[in-house]
This record gives C-alpha cells, structure tokens and sequence, in this order.
C-alpha cells in the first residue's frame, strides 16, 4: 500500500510526520509493556497447570493496565514537548493524543492476545493478521482521499489497534480475570521482565534514532523519504512475522528437550542463509523497484531499502540467540550486547548522515545490527549454548561480499546484480545441500506418519552434518522431536 499512500500524499512531509508518530508510538508501547508480555510467555510454560497459566496471565494483564495508564498520562503531559522533538513543530501537538490512545490499548494488545499464541492456533493468526490492515486501511485510504492527510494514517491504526483489542479479548476471554490476579507473581515476573525493558528500549533506538537524528539533521521531508524506503525494506517481515509467529511457542515448548542447544543453533543457521539469499536479491532489485513503483522524489529511497531489508532479518538472528539467554534465566547480558550495538548504530549516524544523508542512516542501523549479532555469538560461544558449523561462516563472507561489490562497483548494473545473486544462492544452497536432504527426509516420514494417522505435529529437527551410516539414528531422534511437540501442543 505505500506506493498508494505516497501518490496520495502532496509532498513527503506528510508520510514523515505520519511515521514519527509511529514511532513515539512504538517507545511508548514499550515503556507500557515492560517486558511483561515475555515474562508471562515465559513462566507459563513453567507449569503445566492451567489454574496456574490463568493466574500469570491475569496478573501480567492487569499489572500491564497500570503502566498503560501512566504512559498514556505522561504522553498528554508532555505533548508539546514530543511534538517539538519529533515533529519539529509544536503546532502539531494535538496529533500526539491519538498516539497516546494507541499506547494506552497497545499496552495490553500483545498480552490479550499471547493466549492464541501459547495454544499454537495458528490460523486464528493467519485470519488476524489478513482482516486488521484491510480495516486499518478502509479507514485512512478514504480519509486520505478527502485531505486528511496528518491524521489519516495514526487514526486509522488506533481504531484497528482498538478492534484489535476487542476481537482477542472475547477470544481469550477464559484467561484473564481480575479475581485471578496473584500479587506473589509480580515479583517473579518483574525479575524476568525488567532487565528486558531496557533491550526493548535499545531495539527503539535501532529502529527509530536514525530517524530521529534525520528530522534534526537534515528535515522531516527527507525522514519522509527515508521511511518510505525503510517501510520498503521492511518486506522482510513477511519472513519475521512468520518466525516470530511460531518461534516463541516452539522455543518455549522444546526448551527442556536433550538437543535444545542444536536445535537452536540450527534454527538460527537456517534462518540466516534464508536471510542472505532474499537479500542479495533485494539489493540487486531494489532500484528498478522503486522506479516502477514511486514517485520520482522518493526514487532515491531505493539505496536504503536494501540495508533495511537485511536489519530486520538481523534482528530475527539476533532474537533466536538471544533466546538462549532467557532459556537459562540470565537476561542480562542481553542489554549490554544490544547497548555496544545500539551506541555504535548512534555514533555512525553522527559519523554518516551529514556525509551521506539517509544511506548513512541505513547502514548505520544495519551495522549496528550486525555488531551486536556478532558479540552475542561471541558470549553464547563461551557459554557453550550455541554450536555453529564453518559453513555459516562461509555464506557470511559471501553476504559481505556481494553488498561491497555492489555498492562499490556494480550498483547500476541490474543484470549482473542479479546474475551474483544467483550464482552466490547456488553456492549457499549446495554447502546446506546436506541438511536439505536430512529436512526432506524428515518430512517425507512425517507425511507418511500423518497419512497413516499417526499422532504426529511439527518441531523443527536438529540437523546436524553426519556420515550416511549416522542418519538412521538422527531420524529417530527427529521423530521423537516431533511426538514432543504434539504432546507440548496438548
């Protein structure tokens, strides 16, 4: 919808000033959620008692209404403040009490609805996911049409947040209630929780410092511009929706499991060679793209949707290592890692953006990213929770590679772009070719077990390089995988 949202819009000041209330947004939201969302994900797996899973939720909710209310109050104090920091105008204030009303439903919005998630009931997230942006945008596409182009979009996504809201809320009614509210789980849950408030508060500064430090450096008009070509980059959720969507009930279920440390560290292998494949596509496509697409003055967003396509992803890598952290109950060196990365995601934008405008931004968030990705290697390296085999290693260099060679030497030629990306994929896909037949095999024997009406459900399997005279034994261990998750599921 962004190439329609942009026609629509007059000039890129619009779209700016729509994506830095987005953004005061998303820092709210964090401050009212406070890490309570993945406390209470994570002690409800503790137990399988369900009076006992009732309780946290009850208490994680109601604890999470509270802090709701103060930062939808502290948003309305400080309203001319935000809208001078953030919008460069004060005239602009009004705008921040719709922000205020999104944070005030955001808060509990991730928490009504973990429910669904614990379950594992994946198509109501499918449904979900499909109805709330068509409503989000039945409602400001109009508006934009009739001129109101300032509240148009914040509008549009408070209404589907409230909806949002109402749906979860009546499905997992059964869940919460304040008669349920225990105030012995507070303790536990805020021990969880708030050594992660800070880490969220550093991933709102990977998202949105840069974007920051453009409406102040150089004007709203070009953050604008830069947003389109974030939002652009940002594609890749449709690949992190999908992990995130299934990835806390599958680490969470499996966390105990014999293998957890090579099922993890394979999950995250996986991941990142997917990663590097859609990306170097990304950055050889990226320019044709946005020519067809946009309007000439967002043309030159087509340089930072790559660096921003391959962030995201990233931070996916980033948030499957990092898990193994809240496995063993030691959040804390989560914040320091991501505080190296995001410090030095602020001193490269000082550094970059009066050099190279919105590009520096790019790849100032990007590297930030990639910093952080690297230490916590490192430290879960010496900690002994992750395995990474040297193949990994390979198609890392052959990521860096090809984004020096474009960006140095080949970003105008499209044909060759593409032709690199496809012979480097070749390359990646023969060293995993391996694990690709393990995968296959795995499957073929868990369609045979379901057509046999086997009691079977999917856990992905630890694959590990092995000589043919070891697969046998690793096939049994998947197919016991498999029947733990459908027994976790239960």
């Amino acid at each position: 919808m962004i190439p329609i949202i942009t026609r629509i819009m007059p000039n890129t000041e619009y779209f700016g000033v729509s994506d830095m209330l987005s953004t005061i947004l998303s820092f709210a939201s964090a401050l009212a959620i406070m890490g309570m969302y993945d406390a209470m994900y994570r002690m409800f797996f503790e137990k399988e008692d369900k009076q006992y899973q009732k309780e946290i939720c009850s208490t994680a909710f109601i604890f999470s209404i509270g802090t709701s209310l103060f930062v939808f109050a502290l948003l309305i104090i400080l309203k001319d403040y935000l809208a001078e920091w953030f919008l460069n105008d004060r005239a602009l204030s009004n705008l921040i009490y719709i922000t205020a009303i999104a944070t005030l439903v955001g808060g509990t919005n991730a928490i009504v609805a973990a429910p669904t998630r614990m379950q594992n009931k994946r198509i109501v997230y499918v449904v979900m996911n499909a109805v709330f942006p068509i409503i989000s945008y039945s409602i400001s596409i109009p508006l934009l049409l009739n001129g109101y182009y300032l509240i148009a979009l914040p509008l549009a996504s408070m209404i589907s947040a409230v909806l949002n809201e109402i749906v979860f809320g009546i499905l997992n009614r059964k869940w919460f209630s304040f008669k349920l509210f225990k105030a012995k789980y507070i303790k536990p849950l805020l021990l969880i929780a708030l050594p992660l408030l800070p880490n969220f508060i550093i991933y709102w500064i990977f998202e949105s410092c840069d974007k920051l430090m453009i409406t102040n450096m150089v004007g709203i008009g070009a953050e604008g511009v830069y947003s389109v070509g974030a939002k652009f980059g940002h594609v890749s959720q449709l690949i992190y929706l999908a992990f995130t969507g299934g990835w806390q009930y599958f680490a969470f279920a499996t966390m105990k499991e014999e293998k957890q440390v090579e099922n993890n560290s394979r999950v995250f292998e996986y991941l990142g060679v997917i990663t590097f494949c859609c990306s170097m596509f990304m950055f050889a496509l990226s320019e044709p793209i946005f020519k067809l697409l946009f309007e000439a003055e967002y043309h030159s967003a087509f340089v930072v949707a790559p660096y921003l396509f391959l962030a995201p992803l990233l931070l996916m890598l980033f948030q499957v290592l990092d898990n193994q952290f809240l496995v063993v109950k030691k959040t804390w060196p989560n914040f320091f890692i991501l505080a190296f990365g995001a410090g030095f995601n602020i001193l490269l934008n000082w550094l970059f953006i009066p050099i190279m405008g919105i590009e520096g931004a790019a790849i100032a968030t990007l590297s930030g990213y990639l910093l952080a990705l690297i230490l916590c290697v490192i430290v879960l390296y010496f900690m002994k929770l992750v395995t990474i085999r040297l193949k990994f290693y390979l198609s890392v260099g052959l990521i860096i590679a090809y984004i020096l060679i474009w960006r140095l030497l080949t970003m105008d030629i499209i044909w060759l772009n593409v032709l690199m990306a496809v012979g480097m994929n070749a390359v990646i896909i023969f060293m995993y070719l391996s694990d690709l037949k393990i995968l296959f095999r795995a499957f073929k024997r868990k369609d045979s077990a379901v057509n046999g009406n086997e009691n079977t459900d999917s856990a992905i399997p630890a694959v590990e390089e092995q000589s043919d005279a070891n697969q046998a034994g690793t096939e049994n261990v998947l197919e016991n995988q498999v029947n733990t998750g459908k027994e976790n599921e239960s």
